[in-house]
């Protein structure tokens, strides 16, 4: 983990969040500017800057993102959901460790 990131120290506990789920390599909060009524962010605990930075023995973490967020939507009876990963400042990213947006709850016909 990285001492100076905002998620990793949500991760350690030291700064306060609505943890939604978690379990061994995820940790689900909800996010503090939501764009729609449901709005978590899917981080992986292991620090990893943006996509470009995953390593193959990665992989099996976004795997599981990918279950959580399976995991979300059962909760919810399967309602739908957008996921967005931004990758990069000019796209949005603002926290540099890697995370995925759940977005549902509203119509979205645009991104």
């Amino acid at each position: 983990m990285a001492d100076d990131c905002i998620f990793c120290k949500i991760i350690r506990r030291e700064i306060p969040s609505k943890i939604i789920a978690e379990n061994d390599d995820i940790l689900v909060i909800q996010d503090i500017a939501p764009k729609a009524p449901t709005h978590y962010l899917i981080i992986p605990k292991k620090h990893i800057a943006d996509v470009r930075s995953l390593s193959e023995a990665d992989a099996h973490l976004f795997g599981n993102v990918m279950l959580m967020a399976k995991e979300l939507s059962s909760k919810m009876n399967n309602a739908p959901f957008r996921l967005i990963i931004n990758n990069g400042p000019e796209v949005g990213q603002s926290v540099f460790h890697s995370h995925v947006h759940y977005i549902a709850g509203k119509k979205m016909t645009d991104f």
